[in-house]
């Protein structure tokens, strides 16, 4: 795999035997590199295809200003979400949930907390994406340590929502 080009130390663009760009992510991947060079495969983690070419710009501008933490975090919460919801999501929702999530931590940090005025009404009409947002606070404690309000779980839910093709 040739790099296409550097999003930052951690992700590259690379272009697919269709010629398409994927977004491949790993620690120091690009570490001394320049487009052009080889990656080694082995040193890759994630690697990601976005269909609409304006939402891998956007996903590309993202990973760029978002530690790879989070990006896997994001990854690892709409697989568990893919797998619970059963039914298509838009490829979008990784641009949003990645961006939302990292803002959420940043707010924490700077004791900055959001209330959501529709978390009753969340919780009556979209349990599912609600349980998958209680779930992803779990997982978001487990990786930062930080234990974010019920709050975000109705916010992150609506993120769910608004990315079902169906």
């Amino acid at each position: 795999m040739q790099i296409h080009k550097i999003l930052n130390n951690n992700v590259v663009v690379v272009l697919d035997e269709e010629n398409r760009e994927q977004v491949v992510m790993g620690r120091g991947l690009a570490f001394k590199k320049k487009c052009g060079d080889e990656i080694d495969p082995a040193a890759i983690d994630k690697v990601f295809t976005m269909n609409n070419p304006d939402t891998n710009n956007k996903f590309q501008e993202l990973v760029a200003d978002i530690p790879l933490e989070y990006i896997l975090l994001v990854e690892n919460i709409i697989t568990y979400a893919k797998t619970h919801i059963g039914k298509k999501i838009n490829d979008s929702i990784y641009i949003s949930l990645a961006d939302h999530i990292f803002m959420s931590l940043t707010r924490w940090k700077e004791g900055i907390e959001v209330k959501n005025a529709l978390l009753w009404d969340i919780k009556r009409f979209y349990k599912d994406e609600f349980c998958i947002g209680l779930k992803a606070l779990e997982m978001i404690k487990e990786q930062s340590g930080i234990m974010l309000a019920e709050d975000e779980a109705g916010f992150i839910a609506l993120h769910f929502v608004n990315a079902q093709m169906e």
